[in-house]
């Protein structure tokens, strides 16, 4: 028989008490508690690529080992993001009607991608650099100057709204409405944020507009209108950029630029949000590292690549396989689910020496928080790493000290990891 390995006992300092190395990875409601980072370490030790069951009969892979991880997210002929990449389960009318680059694979992906990369490049993306500080800059002193607050209220939910909106050309009183609907969008499952819960409600008539959530139908009128008026009126922005013609003449459709324009109203928002949020909690619950990276301004570029690791904020993305095949000595069947743990890949001790330990000087970090470097890789990445590498360089100039007096609920979502509220008290 197999010998079984004892999986060690470190732990994450966040790991809830609830998590025995049994938690149900799909279930929406492990995650209210915290991550189950002792179940995927008991997976990634024992069984690397293991059958999850789901409530609704269906079921997947987990794959939680990071260089199984990482083979596979290059194997598109093999594993498919054209199913989709979430856990629900879509028809082929869904999974048509919802489609957006990321549930595209090569060489499809490569046109729409080619298409929007112009607006997120290093370059474009540095060239902001200004703006982004006095955005930010602003932000943060209206907060600190209420001494006490909630940071993802006040800070880590309107910054990346209000960035993506210069980059959009939306003006700033909508970036508001634009972030409630992303979190209507990607925060389905949580009731706080949305009346139409996935798996609590019945969603069908909203069956074909992204995320099963009515706040798709506001996001695809905002688009057409927003189109409409480039399309009279270009401008430097992203939303024009995406509506020029490409190279062989094919513009975005209306649906895909619908799609595009809905996923980065979702995508563009929450996961920086949570990611600045939880870094922050990170270097407050280390006070050796903040005290660090306040001694020394040159840490920075290396503490956002340790934030980004230890948040890890999308936890996986589902594939699908299109063929009878083989992973890490596992055999999975055509059809099958194969869902690429990335939280877990970050955790993964045969590829991060001690893990569990938020080190702000870690290097080399090949973290997979962007996924990793196959067509999928985040498009926002670099945009993210500015918005966190800004927010906390004037947020440590401007303070000198930082008291964390209490977190609220995670969010009620196995995709997205994340705090919704983060109360500190600042000097």
């Amino acid at each position: 028989g197999r010998t079984m390995t004892t999986t060690r006992l470190d732990r994450h300092p966040w790991t809830p008490d609830s998590d025995d190395g049994h938690a149900d990875l799909a279930s929406h409601d492990t995650w209210i508690e915290g991550a189950p980072y002792a179940t995927l370490q008991r997976l990634r030790d024992e069984e690397p690529v293991s059958w999850v069951d789901e409530e609704d009969g269906s079921g997947f892979w987990a794959v939680t080992r990071y260089a199984d991880v990482t083979d596979a997210n290059h194997r598109w002929d093999d594993l498919t993001s054209f199913k989709g990449i979430r856990l629900e389960e879509m028809d082929a009318e869904e999974t048509e009607a919802r489609r957006t680059m990321m549930e595209l694979d090569p060489p499809d992906h490569t046109r729409l991608r080619r298409l929007v990369n112009r607006g997120f490049t290093r370059r474009t993306v540095e060239s902001y650099e200004d703006p982004i500080r006095d955005l930010t800059g602003g932000i943060l002193d209206d907060a600190l100057a209420l001494g006490e607050f909630d940071f993802v209220a006040e800070v880590a939910r309107v910054l990346p709204m209000r960035m993506l909106g210069r980059l959009l050309g939306v003006p700033d009183e909508h970036a508001e409405q634009l972030v409630d609907w992303g979190d209507q969008l990607l925060s389905n499952s949580d009731p706080e944020y949305t009346d139409h819960v996935v798996d609590q409600v019945d969603t069908d008539e909203f069956r074909l507009i992204p995320f099963r959530s009515p706040a798709g139908l506001e996001v695809f009128r905002y688009a057409q209108e927003a189109a409409a008026e480039r399309r009279g009126c270009p401008n430097d922005d992203v939303i024009s950029r995406l509506l020029e013609p490409t190279t062989d003449g094919e513009p975005l459709s209306d649906l895909e630029f619908n799609n595009f324009f809905a996923l980065l109203v979702a995508a563009g928002n929450d996961t920086t949000r949570y990611s600045l949020t939880e870094g922050l909690r990170a270097l407050v619950d280390h006070p050796d590292q903040m005290r660090a990276l306040r001694d020394d301004p040159s840490l920075i570029g290396t503490a956002v690549e340790e934030i980004l690791r230890w948040t890890s904020v999308t936890t996986h993305f589902r594939r699908t396989a299109t063929s009878d095949q083989e992973l890490a000595g596992c055999r999975i069947a055509e059809g099958d689910k194969v869902v690429l743990w990335w939280m877990s890949a970050d955790y993964d001790d045969r590829k991060f020496d001690d893990p569990y330990r938020f080190d702000i000087g870690r290097d080399p970090n090949d973290h997979v928080a962007f996924g990793r470097n196959g067509p999928h890789l985040c498009l926002g990445a670099w945009l993210a790493r500015m918005e966190i590498r800004i927010t906390l360089q004037e947020l440590l100039k401007r303070t000198s000290d930082i008291e964390v007096l209490g977190t609220s609920d995670r969010l009620r979502s196995n995709l997205i990891s994340g705090t919704k509220h983060l109360t500190i008290r600042v000097a």
